[in-house]
């Protein structure tokens, strides 16, 4: 007897379908860089217009990790998109690049054109939010590999920035303000333990995501499912009113482990603790969960979503300009001396 594909578990047509739907989506984020239509074998980006004295590419890959688990009890996949171009553009700008481009990849156990189409609903908004063209990706079932109703999305962004003006962290002096940009809740990070708090992996899972929590003023599930805050437009508008020195995505590690990257040898950032409006959700994972403080701060963005060292001179400045952005912007410490080589984190 004759096997076909679709006999293996792999619905060719319902791939050819995805595409169809999803090709809206796309669309709304190509520009006059992009030089190849959806379907190509590789996806093509002129960069002949970019006026800079010695171009550098800057690239991020991540995934949204077990966030995801929220969004399959839910039952809602247009937001977990933005996630996934969330945590590789935020990453990019660290480096004081422009992001270009963003590819995407979703594993699934079956195709559902229409899921799979809503995922990349997703990521086709927060390419327009992070001002990149979705200039291709991939949809890959794995029958017998995963289950049906499951599925994982990771991706990459491609930036740029001029040598000269690459933010590395080397004009970091002590006193250098750090000024804290608001997240919109858990972002991507740390949902291993937000699963483990609430019991995401048990039996009772989905009533758990669609319990009602009045410090919330919402459902469990829907903040845990905000989308991760993207910050290009922020730091654009931030650069032309002032310098930045340094930039940290708080992602996963935190504060411990991600402010001590964009610091120099021998300087601390310290942080000044109540400085800033800590969201709910953090306070009710803490409290549910009985993490100590440094725990909370060693997992999750504690309601800030980046950091960025300027000078003291223009800390002010610098807050006004986010805050015209659309952010909430917070002065929530200072670089300071450290006899150490090792950055640390220092909280008070």
């Amino acid at each position: 007897m004759a096997v076909e594909y679709k006999n293996a578990g792999v619905d060719v047509e319902a791939g050819y379908k995805a595409v169809e739907l999803m090709k809206e989506h796309v669309k709304r984020t190509f520009n006059e860089n992009v030089v190849t239509d959806l379907g190509g074998f590789g996806g093509l980006f002129s960069i002949a217009g970019v006026k800079m004295e010695e171009p550098i590419l800057v690239s991020g890959t991540d995934g949204v990790g077990t966030k995801l688990k929220v969004a399959l009890l839910m039952d809602k996949h247009d937001t977990i998109g933005i996630d996934a171009v969330a945590m590789c553009v935020n990453d990019v700008i660290c480096s004081g690049a422009t992001p270009l481009f963003f590819l995407d990849y979703i594993a699934c156990g079956k195709n559902e054109p229409e899921k799979i189409a809503a995922i990349v609903k997703g990521v086709a908004e927060g390419c327009v939010q992070g001002g990149s063209a979705l200039i291709g990706g991939e949809t890959a079932e794995h029958p017998g590999l995963m289950p049906d109703d499951e599925y994982d999305i990771a991706g990459f962004s491609v930036g740029i920035v001029d040598k000269k003006d690459i933010i590395d962290g080397k004009k970091i002096k002590e006193g250098d303000a750090l000024i804290g940009i608001a997240s919109s809740g858990v972002h991507s990070n740390g949902f291993s333990l937000v699963r483990k708090i609430f019991g995401l992996n048990e039996p009772g899972a989905k009533e758990a995501v669609e319990t009602y929590y009045d410090e919330l003023g919402m459902t469990l599930g829907e903040a845990l499912l905000a989308p991760t805050r993207i910050y290009v437009n922020a730091i654009n508008a931030l650069k032309k009113v002032v310098e930045p020195k340094a930039i940290s995505h708080i992602t996963g590690g935190g504060f411990y482990e991600n402010i001590p990257r964009m610091l120099p040898a021998y300087f601390d950032a310290g942080i000044a603790v109540g400085s800033w409006e800590i969201p709910p959700i953090f306070e009710l994972l803490q409290k549910k969960g009985e993490v100590s403080d440094h725990g909370m701060y060693n997992t999750f963005n504690m309601g800030i979503g980046m950091i960025v060292a300027v000078s003291a001179s223009q800390a002010d400045a610098a807050v006004e300009a986010l805050e015209a952005a659309g952010e909430k912007a917070y002065i929530i410490g200072e670089v300071v001396k450290s006899k150490n080589e090792t950055p640390e984190v220092i909280m008070a």
